[in-house]
């Protein structure tokens, strides 16, 4: 389920509303842009970073990479162009930070699953899952593609996000540390993570799939990797032994 955590921690940071309420004052619909109103505040560093961010965030979600520059980053968050360079280096560089955090699941995820049964952490985590996406408005399943070709960079990212997701799920459902059969576990979980993302773009990018649709899909598939594939696997060390 590589996805998405990092998104959560980055939300874009609250405003004041403008007061010039004339024609001229709207940006234009989808554009990503706050009037500067809006935007001109006395923020942190921290804060401020925040605020790129999450501007960049959405900018990269709605256009293709090379359609985006860093002065309309900028501009959306009410700041010098300088700025973005400054806390990222450049727009590669900032995109390749958005991409991280978006595709990786975090540990505070897993540390906040509830306790009990296999079927109610599955649950949760699905549940979880699908929140941060509807959150961030499918940002994750734009990014990661396009505009910048085979950057080995951005391979590296993407690869790295993969495989901690996994090793964050495998936590989730009581898999790691089993030793026989990891890697067939991990093999498991990969495929899933294909899955999950398949099922997050039906609903949210091509809306073919209900939300409720996703969930009943991702859970069910899931349930039946920790609960009848898993311990198919290595017979030896009897049934999973993990969440009841």
């Amino acid at each position: 389920m590589a996805a998405v955590a990092g998104s959560q921690r980055h939300a874009m940071t609250s405003t004041k509303a403008a007061t010039d309420t004339s024609p001229r004052s709207a940006p234009k619909e989808g554009s990503g842009v706050v009037p500067a109103e809006q935007r001109r505040q006395r923020l942190s560093p921290d804060e401020r970073r925040e605020q790129i961010f999450a501007c960049a965030q959405k900018l990269f979600a709605l256009r293709p990479y090379e359609e985006v520059s860093a002065t309309d980053i900028a501009a959306a968050a009410g700041v010098a162009r300088g700025l973005v360079n400054h806390y990222f280096g450049n727009k590669r560089g900032l995109y390749l930070e958005v991409v991280r955090l978006n595709s990786t699941v975090s540990e505070v995820a897993v540390a906040t699953l509830p306790d009990g049964t296999l079927q109610e952490r599955i649950d949760a985590s699905v549940t979880w899952f699908l929140d941060t996406l509807e959150h961030t408005g499918g940002t994750w399943l734009a990014l990661g593609s396009g505009g910048m070709g085979r950057d080995p960079d951005l391979e590296r990212i993407l690869v790295e996000a993969e495989n901690d997701s996994v090793e964050r799920l495998m936590e989730a459902m009581g898999l790691a540390g089993r030793g026989e059969g990891q890697e067939q576990v991990r093999a498991m979980m990969r495929v899933y993570a294909q899955l999950a993302r398949s099922g997050a773009r039906e609903w949210l990018l091509r809306k073919t799939l209900s939300r409720r649709q996703v969930h009943t899909l991702l859970s069910g598939t899931l349930l039946g990797i920790v609960r009848d594939a898993v311990p198919a696997l290595t017979p030896a060390t009897g049934p999973h032994r993990g969440p009841a």
